[in-house]
């Protein structure tokens, strides 16, 4: 009887933790990936990593309430390169405000420096994030 009774209770508290997996969940990794939530450079790849640097950035309000951004982008490595470039405008919450340039090809010389300069479309802007990637 009491083998009957442990092995009911036993098959219970089994049954009773499986359901209570199967409930809502935390995300897992919400910031793993999250950099250009973060930073106002992403650096998109292993060997752009490597490869590239900002060496300065400049932001004014333009006039018309737009925001302009120069940045420096460097070639650390000793071999020419070719990346693109492209910015996302952010508003003051770090949200996209649906501004974002077309990316654009930027071919740099051995250790040297390019300044590329990004305007909004939009008075909305506040911040950014400038993105690279290798080119195609």
């Amino acid at each position: 009887m009491k083998a009957l009774i442990i092995s009911t209770l036993l098959g219970a508290l089994i049954f009773l933790n499986g359901c209570a997996t199967g409930g809502a969940k935390l995300p897992v990794n919400t910031t793993k990936f999250d950099v250009e939530n973060t930073s106002q450079y992403a650096l998109m790849g292993d060997r752009v990593q490597r490869s590239i640097s900002f060496t300065g950035t400049q932001t004014r309000i333009l006039e018309d309430g737009r925001l302009e951004v120069i940045t420096n982008v460097r070639n650390r490595e000793g071999r020419r390169i070719e990346v693109q470039v492209s910015c996302v405008f952010k508003d003051e919450q770090n949200f996209s405000t649906m501004d974002e340039t077309p990316w654009q090809s930027l071919i740099i010389t051995e250790r040297a420096q390019e300044a590329v300069k990004f305007t909004s479309m939009n008075n909305r802007a506040k911040n950014f994030t400038i993105r690279v990637r290798e080119a195609h």
